[in-house]
Formats: structure tokens, C-alpha cells, sequence
């Protein structure tokens, strides 16, 4: 427990990462104060599906069920899938993967963002309402961040200070935080923009992800639980312009043929979003007593939809680190714990981020050799059992 005045932890963000973080350290008892600039939009079951959706990995399905809010979830609105399609637009071959190969319910589930993030935060709000040793500041605004020698010192915008034994930046891929701390960011722009929304189609969705490679970028219609689907649809920005200002109808006809109709027709779009698509990963993930998680410390190609479940898996490894400290009754703002945190977790994002930059780079060539070469690719692997295996696992998040 913290020193008298004093906080363990003070988190700074409260998207999923950063309220699945203090919810875990909430829950092993350490106290915690939660900084947000805003107050989460609340979800409502009557509401339109959120237009973000994540395909959560069973890791990430085991860090909400451990913090006690997976049933919440599930109790309100949830899809889970069982196989797994992939294919190429130019050459023939196919992968497919099936929960039932390995003897488990569901590959993941698709959940909306927002719904998560309200989990979380009412998860939150009962355990201040509890008792249990949590603050949460919102709306709040974080001016300075001072280093000690044994502590974090944080000003906010209305004059008043925190402090604590260590800091957990979760505020977002444009991270003020991070931009305080002098912590570089190693950036690419992939030219394209994700143009997401949900549509109707002729035939059912099969709890089956789809995802097909094609020379602009790749297509997912993402099974969602009222039986339409979810799309992320990754092209080059002037692409993305043009079918934005299509009207619905001449949309949803482009969206079948993209993804060769497997599910038959598009019959219906709900209004459709886009955001531009840039990799950035910083260059460190400790400044003093501060750390990095989520998309502070990396943002990446939505390509497998592995954004947020990077992110939840640093929240179970930094608070594995700082439950490790403290049962040896050591500073859990100590360099070398967050060092053991830093070096496990930045290896495996940056090693997926730039897997993810790789697949992108490959299938977006139109070149008919390597589209042969992609094809034949992913025929060998659907037959050879042990590569499909390991596929099934990165492709579900168990890298």
C-alpha cells in the first residue's frame, strides 16, 4: 500500500487500456488514482452498434474475466466467432481456420469499443463507490509531470497535484504524456484511410471473419451479434475519398464484389467513417517513474485487428511486474521493474507491428508473380497442420 498522502499509481487515460489497467491494480489492491480529460460516452443496448469494433483475443477475453467484467459483457452484447477465412483477391488458395480444429467455442469475440470502455469505467465507478482505493478525476487535465527520486509529482489544470510512486500513460497514440517525457515515436503514414461501418448482406455471416486481400488493401466483415457485420475496409486515401462519396446503394454493390460475394449481396450500410491509417511506435517505453501502455506506447495497422489486444497485453504484464515488486517489498516505481516490463513487451509490439507493416506491404502489390506466389502461400499452409496451427494462434492474438 502507498505511503500516508501518498498514491501507488497514478494512471492517466481511461480508454479500455488505461481503465482495464487501473481496474487490475484496483483489484489487487493497490491505490490508484484515474485521470481522464472527459467522461466515457455511455453504452446503451438500444443505441446503434459502435461503429469501432475490436476482435477480442481469449487473452484479452481471460484479463476481463479475471477483473469480474467479462459477464457484463457478455450479458449485453458480444459475437463470438468460430472460424476464420482469408483469401486472395488475385490468385486462388485459401486459409481457413475452424475453433472446432482446436478443440475450443470461438477463435475471439467482437465486441464494440464502446461498450467495453463502459464496462470498465461502471466497473470503476462501483469500486470508488465501495470504498476501494481508487480516484477518479474526470473531467481532469494533466499540465506537468515532475520525476523524484522517489516519487511522481503530476499538476493538473485546476491547480491541484498528485502524487504517486509511479505513473501509467495510457492517453492515446498522440500521447501528451509521452510528448512531455521527450520520448521519441518512430512514425509511418501508410497513405490509406479504414473506412468502417455496418451492413446487411444476403446471407448469414456464419460467426465467420472474413478478410480479403486485394492490391488497395485488405477487406473484413466482422460477424456481429444481431447477424450483420462489422467491415474494415483498408484503401489508398484518393480510393477511400471515392467510396466515401458514394451514395449507399453504389457502396454496397462495390462492397459485395470486393469481397466477391461470398456472403452474397450488401443490402444495407449504416453511415460510414474513416480514419487514416499510421504505425507509431515509441522509441522507449520508460521516462523515470512514467511508463507507457496501449496506444501510447503503440498504435498499428488495423490489418488483424490486434491494436487493443497489444494493449491489453501490457496491462497483464506491467501489473504482473508490479505485483512481483511489491511481494518482494520493493519500489514498484523501481527502474528495474519497469525495465523487465519495457524489454518483454516492446519486443513483441514492435515485432508485430512490423509483421503487420510486412503482410500490408505484400498483399497490396499487384504484381502477378508475387499475387501467385501469395496464393500458392496460403494453399501450402492451410494443408501443412503445424503452420496452420501457429497461424490460427497469431491470427487469434497468441503471438
Amino acid at each position: 500500500m502507498s505511503r500516508r498522502g501518498e498514491l501507488d499509481v497514478i494512471v492517466v487515460g481511461a480508454g479500455i487500456a488505461g481503465s482495464a489497467m487501473a481496474l487490475a491494480l484496483v483489484r489487487a489492491g493497490f491505490d490508484v488514482a484515474l485521470i481522464e480529460s472527459r467522461s466515457p460516452m455511455p453504452w446503451k443496448a438500444d443505441d446503434e452498434v459502435d461503429a469501432r469494433v475490436v476482435a477480442l483475443a481469449p487473452d484479452g477475453v481471460a484479463l476481463f474475466e479475471d477483473l469480474g467484467v467479462w459477464n457484463d459483457v457478455l450479458d449485453a452484447r458480444a459475437s463470438a466467432y468460430q472460424r476464420m477465412r482469408v483469401w486472395d483477391a488475385l490468385a486462388p488458395g485459401e486459409l481457413c481456420f475452424d475453433a472446432a480444429d482446436r478443440g475450443e467455442a470461438a477463435l475471439g469475440w467482437i465486441v464494440e469499443n464502446r461498450l467495453l470502455q463502459d464496462v470498465l469505467w461502471r466497473a470503476l465507478n462501483q469500486s470508488a463507490e465501495r470504498g476501494d482505493p481508487v480516484r477518479l478525476l474526470c473531467p481532469a487535465e494533466v499540465t506537468e509531470v515532475i520525476n523524484e527520486a522517489a516519487g511522481v509529482s503530476v499538476g493538473l489544470a485546476d491547480g491541484s497535484r498528485l502524487r504517486g510512486r509511479l505513473l501509467i500513460a495510457a492517453d492515446g497514440a498522440n500521447s501528451p504524456i509521452r510528448n512531455q517525457l521527450g520520448i521519441a515515436t518512430k512514425d509511418h503514414d501508410y497513405g490509406q484511410r479504414a473506412i468502417v461501418a455496418h451492413v446487411a448482406t444476403e446471407r448469414s455471416h456464419e460467426s465467420t471473419a472474413w478478410q480479403r486481400f486485394q492490391p488497395g488493401g485488405p477487406l473484413a466483415f466482422l460477424p456481429l451479434a444481431d447477424g450483420r457485420c462489422s467491415i474494415v475496409w483498408s484503401l489508398q486515401n484518393d480510393e477511400a475519398a471515392r467510396l466515401l462519396a458514394l451514395d449507399d446503394l453504389a457502396f454496397c454493390a462495390e462492397l459485395g464484389c470486393a469481397l466477391d460475394f461470398r456472403l452474397g449481396a450488401v443490402t444495407s450500410t449504416t453511415k460510414r467513417f474513416a480514419f487514416p491509417l499510421r504505425m507509431r511506435l515509441a522509441e522507449r517505453y520508460i521516462g523515470g517513474r512514467c511508463v507507457l501502455i496501449g496506444d501510447a506506447a503503440h498504435a498499428v495497422h488495423p490489418l488483424a485487428g490486434q491494436g487493443l489486444n497489444l494493449g491489453l497485453r501490457d496491462v497483464h504484464n506491467l501489473r504482473g511486474q508490479l505485483l512481483r515488486a511489491r511481494s518482494r517489498d520493493s519500489d514498484i516505481g523501481a527502474a528495474h521493474w519497469l525495465r523487465r516490463y519495457e524489454r518483454e513487451r516492446r519486443s513483441e509490439n514492435v515485432l508485430a507491428a512490423n509483421g503487420f507493416s510486412l503482410i500490408e506491404r505484400t498483399f497490396n502489390s499487384d504484381s502477378t508473380m508475387i499475387a501467385g506466389l501469395r496464393g500458392l502461400a496460403l494453399g501450402v499452409a492451410n494443408r501443412i497442420t503445424p503452420l496452420k496451427r501457429r497461424l490460427g494462434d497469431a491470427a487469434a492474438g497468441r503471438l
